[in-house]
């Protein structure tokens, strides 16, 4: 196996955005008089994207095209002005992210999240030129577990998908890797580390260091 980029989701890989993002969801609910949800329910609420975000917590009745368009524009304002309040990256990944770099791999992120939203998280949290791109959702591409976006990133990048690892820790990522024809790398530190492991990656890991030793050894 040859290796010459390394991809990463963004929410529950690289970052904890968990609360930030149960956070703006619940204040949202609030704002149109909607129960909220368990902050440990959101792992299983995110990973496809903002607007499957808001059907999923919005009651079934309240699911009308005016009510989605609204309860977005509220949860991305607020969303915008509070995404930072706890979002951390996980242990380990800045000084695994920065090894991967001293090794002269392309890096990328690949998200589902919205675009201006990834752009900002990265920037806030990771020194400037560590990721080569930052691809979130957007209007022009499907979402992920369609392979758009990966083929996107590599055709910048200008390599096949085969010389590209995509790490993640859900299956909807472990879905895009296949698709994309990309080998794949569950991790275990994530929102759904029980998909991680049986979504069928080529490899697991548990910790951000263990990812480092993986991709030195590959390469």
């Amino acid at each position: 196996m040859k290796i010459k980029a390394v991809l990463f989701d963004l929410d529950g890989t690289l970052l904890n955005t968990l609360d930030d993002i149960a956070d703006s969801a619940n204040f949202t609910l609030e704002q149109f008089g909607y129960p909220t949800h368990p902050i440990d329910a959101y792992r299983y609420f995110v990973g496809n994207g903002v607007d499957n975000l808001i059907k999923v917590i919005l009651p079934e009745e309240a699911r009308s095209p005016e009510t989605l368009l609204s309860f977005k524009k509220i949860y991305l304002e607020r969303y915008g002005a509070y995404s930072m309040n706890t979002t951390r990256p996980y242990d380990g990944v800045p000084e695994m992210v920065a090894e991967l770099k001293n090794m002269s791999l392309k890096l990328a992120v690949a998200s589902n999240k919205p675009d201006a939203a990834s752009k900002s998280t990265i920037s806030r949290t990771f020194a400037e030129g560590i990721f080569d791109i930052v691809a979130g959702g957007r209007g022009d591409m499907p979402l992920k577990p369609d392979p758009a976006i990966v083929h996107y990133i590599l055709g910048e990048f200008g390599i096949p998908p085969a010389e590209a690892l995509f790490v993640g820790d859900t299956s909807v990522d472990l879905e895009t890797a296949k698709n994309a024809g990309c080998p794949s790398v569950g991790v275990l530190w994530g929102f759904r580390p029980e998909e991680a492991s049986n979504s069928g990656a080529d490899f697991v890991t548990a910790h951000p260091s263990e990812l480092t030793e993986l991709i030195r050894g590959i390469l």
